[in-house]
């Protein structure tokens, strides 16, 4: 159905030649092997040249100051030997890989199973026509934990609900897009992106300092306030600037189609009933952890470590956490509806969760790859360490630093869509570098998630980019690739405008980021190999 010449020629201009540029950008596996090819040639002009830095926190001990650190030629011998011989272990100990997989198995089984799709639908189906924007956009934003089923189910189904509520089909699905991708960092849980983003940022940081154990709620209060934040723009923005220009819907626009009546379907009694069961679940997985925290023993809390380190436990204990919720509520609600018959069919739907990753697998293994031998050739601390002094010597503050961050990465975001693809890129320098301004890992990935959600919807290299187009054209035949564009900009301004206010705010006020984790901390200047770590 969808006029692929139109698209084509309607798109003129920036954004024309932001999908033109995007377009030649190989895919983000090859991008990882050629960025590969060429850390190897200026690890090699570095090495020849020289190029070095003061490791920011090792100590020499022959003379007492800063251990000197020099670029190392990934052709060099033992650099050859490594990659070869450690490549299972380069790729194995990559660490948002068991966080995502861990996830994944849980978090599969709730799609397959239909929780995802069916909760969507319970959320947004009966919603009040005076609320119904924020409903649908809310329910976007919580549904990006459903990954695909988001795309899915959800915004066509707004479409639907839009229109039967006598309001233009094109400005539900607008609104569920950009809650859906707009929004796509926030959330009231944390859930498989943080899990994913945080393992990107632990190997970041040990690349410099050494162990760093990664909390995946150390965005948590963030992404909440994100999503109160972003709720009310995309409203605004739907109700006041997108449904008036697009007009009143004619259905002489386009005829609706059949598998529309399907997914406007009422809920089914297993479907209700599986849903009550689902909640149980959940109700059953969040006991199990409180006790886990305030029962005898206490084992997720350690009572020996210091006041801050005392629930550390608990925070590295979400990942199994949200496993085991999915996991749970999947598997009761696929008992209530019917869907899962036994053990074996759950089973089956954890498989099938492992299929759905193996484009991420092979994306892994080139990032990991990537991000080990960039450590290895030293560029990383080097840049680092080198970055941080010169914007140390430019004196901005952190509030304008992290807020020029939030812009870069949404700049970045529309040649290369991937997330987990652009933090590795960036995390590796910017992490460290961030690290020795006395800024927390956990405050530079807050900034980057704000960038990278917010252009989302206004690039054509998305992966969910067509669909959402043949979305619009069942509704509005004449609906192109630049009418999606300019539908979804004013959004993505206004997600920028108040996420880089959110981010300036944040650090301004020094507010935490979630359970331990703090906007700034102690920037360390050295560490003696037989004494504690010594700071300004």
């Amino acid at each position: 159905m969808s006029d692929s010449s139109a698209a084509t020629t309607t798109q003129k201009g920036f954004l024309g030649w932001v999908e033109r540029t995007g377009n030649r950008l190989p895919d983000p596996v090859f991008l990882f092997f050629w960025l590969i090819a060429i850390l190897i040639g200026i690890s090699v002009i570095a090495s020849l040249s020289g190029l070095s830095a003061a490791h920011p926190v090792e100590i020499d001990p022959d003379t007492g100051t800063n251990r000197v650190i020099e670029a190392v030629s990934l052709l060099s011998a033992e650099n050859i030997q490594r990659l070869w011989v450690e490549m299972p272990e380069t790729f194995t100990h990559f660490h948002p890989l068991g966080y995502v997989l861990v996830v994944m198995l849980g978090a599969g089984v709730a799609e397959r199973s239909g929780l995802f799709g069916t909760a969507m639908r319970a959320g947004v189906r009966n919603a009040p026509v005076s609320l119904l924007t924020p409903i649908v956009v809310l329910v976007g934003m919580l549904g990006n934990l459903a990954a695909d089923a988001a795309y899915v189910v959800l915004i066509p189904l707004a479409g639907i609900i839009f229109h039967a509520a006598g309001r233009h089909p094109v400005a539900g699905i607008a609104a569920a897009f950009a809650g859906v991708s707009g929004g796509f960092s926030a959330n009231l849980v944390p859930g498989q992106l943080d899990a994913l983003l945080f393992g990107i940022t632990e190997a970041s940081v040990e690349t410099v300092f050494g162990d760093w154990t990664a909390n995946i709620a150390g965005n948590w209060y963030f992404i909440a306030a994100m999503t109160f934040v972003f709720l009310p723009v995309i409203w605004f923005v739907t109700d006041r600037m997108i449904e008036p220009r697009l007009g009143k819907w004619n259905p002489d626009m386009a005829g609706r189609p059949a598998d529309d009546e399907e997914q406007d379907r009422p809920l089914t009694t297993p479907e209700k009933r599986g849903l009550k069961w689902a909640g149980l679940a959940v109700l059953a997985v969040c006991a199990l952890w409180v006790f886990f925290a305030f029962g005898p023993g206490t084992p997720l809390i350690d009572e020996t470590a210091s006041p801050e380190a005392q629930w550390t436990p608990f925070y590295q204990s979400l990942v199994a956490g949200f496993f085991l919720l999915f996991l749970l509520a999947g598997w009761a609600y696929g008992k209530g509806a019917g869907v899962i018959d036994d053990h074996r069919g759950l089973v089956k739907m954890m498989a099938g969760s492992m299929e759905d990753m193996a484009y991420y697998l092979v994306l892994a293994f080139a990032a990991a790859h990537f991000v080990a031998m960039f450590a290895w050739s030293n560029l990383g601390l080097i840049l680092a360490v080198n970055g941080a002094d010169f914007l140390g010597g430019l004196g901005l503050p952190a509030w304008a630093l992290l807020g020029a961050i939030v812009i870069v990465a949404g700049v970045l975001n529309l040649f290369v869509g991937s997330a987990s693809a652009k933090w590795a890129l960036l995390a590796p320098v910017l992490v460290p570098m961030l690290m020795l301004l006395g800024i927390t890992p956990e405050m530079a990935t807050a900034a980057y998630r704000v960038g990278d959600s917010a252009t989302n919807i206004i690039t054509p290299l998305m992966v969910y980019f067509p669909l959402i187009l043949i979305f619009c054209q069942r509704w509005q035949k004449d609906f192109g690739l630049g009418s999606l564009a300019a539908t979804m900009l004013p959004y993505s301004i206004g997600l920028m405008i108040i996420g880089v206010l959110m981010t300036i705010a944040w650090v301004f006020f020094d507010i935490p980021l979630g359970p331990g984790a703090q906007v700034f901390q102690v920037v360390p200047t050295a560490i003696d190999p037989t004494g504690p770590a010594t700071a300004p």
